[in-house]
């Protein structure tokens, strides 16, 4: 049979056939085999062959081609990437000003992976009800910023149900997959837009001002307006992967387009002079936060760290 992975629980998923029906899957033996740099061969959006063994248990024999995916470095040492999600229409990052605060950083290595695997993407900005007249300021800032490069942006609050109508237009018929650091309130807009859904959802430590773990397994859910979320276990950093040094402007839509002017080819935006990404950097053509995002990445191909 051919089936629609919707929940993965590490060792155990749980599969869709294309009558609706879902069972509790394990992958055969010999898959496991396979020479698959991740520390899970199979991931919610996955589209795979099963059977049923006499006492009605699932077996995963085969993986059917992707057409796309999003991986992020693993936390397992042992392993190079995580796949976050497979078969994607959208991913859409979920951020907060505060409460807890998530890095521009962060942000931007998320899009810059994105970019490398041709996955459109969007960012929420969640818990506006929460922020002060500075917050405020701050969040329209970068709103503006990540809207002025083509991304669509969304201001909400989950908790609240304001502008999440607005937001469950845009992902209506698709299939998304919804990222974001922990306690940014993933959970509490899956609650507003699915269909008879009761995600879980967590608190905000004080002391720390970080989301507490709630989600521990990467699950799909049916939206009330059509289209499926995949939602995924919180996040603190987001490492890339595979990414060429040369590549790595690629990702990143305003230093790619303006590096077409740099003198040299070969340019890294670093210190080579006639460079046009340092100079539309010092006229303020690209900001800051983004251009520091981008030397984090480099920082990380001149280390080694996720290679």
């Amino acid at each position: 049979m051919k089936g629609l992975v919707i929940k993965n629980t590490g060792s155990w998923y749980q599969v869709q056939n294309e009558s609706g029906e879902e069972f509790e899957c394990k992958i055969k033996g010999n898959l496991r085999l396979k020479e698959i740099r991740s520390t899970n061969p199979i991931a919610v959006g996955d589209y795979v062959e099963f059977g049923l063994t006499d006492d009605s248990v699932g077996v995963i024999s085969d993986i059917y081609d992707r057409k796309n995916y999003i991986i992020r470095k693993s936390s397992n040492l042992s392993k190079q990437s995580q796949i976050l999600a497979a078969n994607l229409d959208l991913v859409a990052l979920m951020v907060t000003i505060n409460y807890p605060e998530t890095s521009t950083t962060f942000i931007d290595r998320f899009l810059a992976v994105a970019e490398a695997y041709r996955v459109p993407a969007c960012i929420i900005f969640n818990k506006t009800d929460k922020y002060n007249e500075d917050e405020t300021e701050y969040l329209n800032a970068f709103a503006d910023l990540y809207n002025y490069l083509d991304y669509p942006v969304f201001k909400i609050s989950a908790l609240n149900h304001e502008n999440t109508d607005e937001l469950a237009n845009f992902l209506q018929d698709k299939t998304t997959l919804i990222s974001g650091n922990s306690g940014v309130g993933k959970s509490t807009l899956i609650n507003a837009i699915a269909r008879d859904t009761t995600a879980k959802t967590g608190k905000i430590s004080e002391y720390h001002n970080k989301g507490m773990h709630t989600t521990t397994f990467s699950e799909m859910f049916v939206l009330s307006k059509g289209g499926k979320i995949i939602d995924t276990p919180g996040i603190k950093g987001f490492g890339t992967i595979d990414m060429k040094k040369e590549e790595i402007g690629h990702y990143f839509k305003e230093i790619f387009k303006i590096s077409q002017n740099c003198k040299f080819s070969n340019c890294t935006h670093i210190h080579e002079p006639g460079c046009a990404v340092l100079e539309a950097l010092q006229r303020q053509q690209i900001s800051h936060s983004r251009y520091q995002s981008y030397l984090s990445i480099l920082n990380d191909c001149d280390s080694g760290k996720y290679r």
